[in-house]
């Protein structure tokens, strides 16, 4: 960008006004409220956020019914007292307010600042404007005036003024004082003959805009230097009762932690980034015609109307809207802010999410100050946000800059360093802080540190992830698969974690039933199964397949990764093919691989364990032997219980909900409500399905039948949302017995007709399709088709002693389902 001078940066001011319709309504609530005391509207907002230009707004719209008046502390001669008065004096006296006595005081003032000059038209500021101040210089004529209070009220006496003029300004004790004063007391007797002389003026109200505060107390809000600073600046507003100050700061005013009589004085109003339509609006007006341009422009400002008058300055496209001079913007953030400060926040940018702990870290690994006053002088400026209970964040467009001014390699040092804080979070106990220190969050972070400081490969940030499901559910999975994608399409990365990031956006689809998306994003296992990655992405497409009825195709993939993988992966496709050889009726293969698990399964893999705990309890129930998977459900969920497992838990109430249907249906229904609840807030819908299903069994066996066919209605809508393709068969099956139980006989031969085709096709559950066929046969509906479709889930089911027995079973669970409840 061409060098350029800076007033054209001014023209932002006399940009088109938009929004802030919230600030004007609270500003014009602050003017509604009766005077008697002082009233101060503090509008607070980062650098850039547009405040300036706000004051200029509220200025223009109250003129019309208030005298109005303006100091700007980012002019450096406004930060002194007298220099401030003088222009406060100079607005408002324009504005027909007599300022007598505060004139003569303020000479008074000005002559002991100015002790080698005389009082004279050419050197005190505002004598043409000061009738008491004009009488004095023409009635001297020509005789050297020095600025005594005696001698000043000595030349005014002899002066032309009028009588009454006279009297009020001779009879005042202040002003026949000011000679004994010492210099600062003086000069806050001329902040007090301000007020006084604006109060006896005061025939209508008045606003004082003070803009920059951040200008005269650039230091810490905490510290005793801010509160030297500005002590004049407090006096002069607590005596200001008879109108409003309006003032603009970074940082909401502290005043009431020195005073608590300030508490019902300041009225904070935060300014906010601008919202999306303004924002277009702005750089409609600005010149900038390109559709695409304007809205890259908006979404990078992060609706700060600083970078917005940038862009339109530079004329920036919208190739170029990620690269608005991002020195500019952090000069505009880092302004007033001390320099010793500035490395920290440098440092700290690296960090999404930090809090002292961290600061402390950092500050130590780089010899800073790490004290806890530099914590509260460092989080006191309002780029910085709160971020859960003790959390702070940086202004996104601040953090992208100052991360820009660090090399490459301080960057990983201090991604390093985070994540071996956060990895310590998330293996102890350090769960207190509420959005900070939450283990789900402290994984999240410390695999986004590991990533960025270029020393995780696929297989540990799969770790990670398993650790934030855990922790996390699906939300914590989802996490580190967004920071993995965002961490890609910036250009870094290879190709073992492209294929990472592939797996667990499949992975993540599995978790939510989503049988198409894990199949589209696997629509051929043609890639090495060495690595956890490639075996982990291939698990989740045959899981795809599987949900989707593709059981023979799922199984096929399940053994191939069990064959040619040794990691641990390996384990967990054992755990698939013991749950399809259950699910075809292969219970003692699925036993005994489950007993072979149980041995090689690491003993701190908790999670793994239940699965294959549960998965017996599944195998015990589709086998008719529920006390036995009511022992196996408990041991299950102990064990998703150690490990904190969220997935797993919420899977136990499906199965406890599933189990009670059939061994004491009045528990079920609170227990399927239970697991309904905890599936909806882990968005798995075949879970749901499923949980409704059990539901509705439960409410069929009590008799309730008009919510029974709710409940079926509700399990079949979430199973087709989730294509599960077995388990709508199961709801569909069950809904039969309703069908036949209230009398259509019709509706229920399709049901179970419909439910043996989908089961059959899906090639599972072969003691369903044997409870499928004693219904058809029950109902006379029973056939050739039927009865080879039965006699075949006969011949599936191994052990060979088992059919006899489960077949009696399912004639048994028939009849009572068809008897009247």
């Amino acid at each position: 960008m061409p060098l350029e001078p800076r007033f054209r940066r001014v023209a932002a001011l006399h940009r088109p006004f938009v929004d802030r319709e919230a600030v004007m309504a609270a500003f014009a609530d602050v003017l509604r409220a009766g005077q008697g005391s002082p009233r101060v509207f503090n509008v607070v907002g980062v650098g850039g956020i547009g405040k300036s230009r706000l004051l200029q707004e509220l200025r223009q719209r109250s003129t019309e019914t208030h005298r109005t008046a303006t100091i700007d502390l980012q002019v450096p001669a406004m930060r002194q007292q007298e220099d401030a008065l003088a222009v406060l004096r100079v607005e408002l006296g324009r504005q027909g307010v007599r300022f007598d006595r505060f004139d003569i005081a303020y000479a008074v003032l000005w002559q002991r600042l100015h002790p080698h000059l005389r009082l004279s038209r050419n050197e005190l500021p505002f004598v043409d404007e000061s009738e008491a101040l004009s009488q004095i210089i023409d009635g001297a004529a020509g005789v050297p005036v020095f600025g005594t209070g005696v001698g000043l009220l000595r030349l005014l006496g002899k002066a032309t003024s009028g009588m009454r003029q006279r009297h009020r300004i001779k009879a005042d004790d202040t002003l026949s004082q000011l000679d004994d004063l010492t210099n600062a007391e003086l000069a806050d007797a001329v902040t007090y003959l301000f007020a006084e002389d604006l109060r006896d003026g005061s025939d209508r109200p008045y606003v004082i805009f003070v803009d920059a505060y951040e200008a005269l107390v650039p230091a810490s809000a905490h510290s005793g230097r801010a509160m030297a600073q500005d002590v004049w600046l407090r006096d002069l507003i607590a005596q200001l009762d008879r109108g409003t100050v309006v003032l603009a700061s970074r940082e909401p005013l502290s005043w009431a932690s020195h005073d608590p009589g300030w508490t019902e004085v300041i009225h904070h109003q935060r300014v906010d980034g601008l919202p999306m339509a303004a924002r277009l609006e702005l750089l409609a007006d600005g010149g900038i015609t390109d559709h695409s341009a304007r809205e890259a422009i908006a979404t990078a400002s992060q609706g700060l109307p600083f970078y917005l008058h940038l862009a339109v300055d530079t004329r920036t496209t919208a190739r170029q809207a990620a690269a608005v001079s991002s020195e500019e913007i952090l000069q505009r953030f880092l302004a007033h802010v001390a320099p010793d400060e500035i490395r920290t926040l440098e440092l700290l940018s690296i960090a999404r999410i930090f809090d002292y702990e961290i600061f402390q870290s950092v500050a130590d690994a780089f010899d800073l100050p790490r004290h806890r006053m530099a914590w509260e002088s460092l989080t006191a400026y309002s780029f910085v946000y709160p971020a859960g209970a003790n959390g702070r964040r940086l202004h996104q467009l601040m953090r992208a800059a100052l991360h820009d001014r660090l090399s490459r390699d301080t960057v990983r040092d201090v991604h390093a360093l985070l994540r071996s804080v956060w990895d310590s979070r998330a293996g102890g106990d350090h769960t207190a802080e509420d959005g900070v220190a939450t283990r789900a969050r402290a994984v999240r972070e410390a695999a986004y540190c590991g990533l960025h400081a270029s020393v995780l490969d696929g297989a540990d940030i799969l770790a990670y992830a398993d650790r934030a499901m855990t922790y996390g559910g699906k939300q914590g999975i989802d996490g580190v698969t967004q920071d993995l994608r965002d961490y890609l399409d910036a250009g870094l990365g290879d190709l073992d974690l492209a294929q990472t990031a592939l797996c667990l956006e499949a992975e993540s689809a599995v978790l939510l039933g989503d049988a198409e998306a894990a199949t589209r994003l696997t629509p051929s296992i043609d890639w090495p199964l060495d690595g956890a990655p490639g075996a982990r992405l291939a698990l989740a497409g045959a899981h795809g397949r599987r949900i989707a009825g593709a059981t023979s195709e799922a199984q096929r993939l399940f053994r191939q990764v069990w064959n040619h993988h040794s990691g641990p992966v390996r384990l967990r496709a054992g755990f698939c093919m013991a749950d399809l050889d259950m699910c075809q009726g292969r219970f003692g293969d699925a036993l005994s691989i489950t007993q072979q698990l149980l041995t090689e399964a690491p003993q701190d893999d908790l999670v793994l364990r239940g699965d294959v705990v549960r998965l017996q309890h599944l195998g015990y129930r589709f086998g008719f032997d529920l006390d036995a998977s009511a022992r196996s459900l408990e041991t299950a969920a102990a064990l998703y219980t150690r490990a904190g497992a969220i997935i797993g838990q919420a899977d136990i109430k499906t199965n406890r909900a599933e189990l009670l249907a059939w061994t004491d249906p009045s528990r079920a229904l609170d227990a399927a409500a239970e697991a309904i609840d905890a599936q909806t807030d882990l968005g798995a819908h075949h879970e749901i399905g499923k949980a409704f299903t059990a539901l509705a069994i439960a409410q069929f066996r009590l008799g309730q039948h008009a919510p029974a066919a709710a409940s079926f209605q509700a399990a079949t809508e979430a199973l087709d949302r989730a294509r599960y393709r077995s388990g709508r068969a199961r709801a569909e099956l069950f809904r039969a017995f309703l069908h036949a139980r209230t009398g259509d006989t019709g509706a229920a031969v399709a049901s179970a007709r419909w439910a043996v085709a989908e089961l059959v096709a899906a090639e599972v559950y072969p003691t369903l399709l044997m409870v499928a066929g004693h219904l058809l046969d029950a109902l006379g509906a029973a056939d050739e088709h039927t009865t080879a479709v039965t006699d075949r889930a006969r011949a599936q089911i191994s052990p060979p002693n088992l059919p006899p027995f489960l077949d009696d079973r399912a004639r048994a669970l028939v009849t009572a389902m068809l008897e009247d409840g």
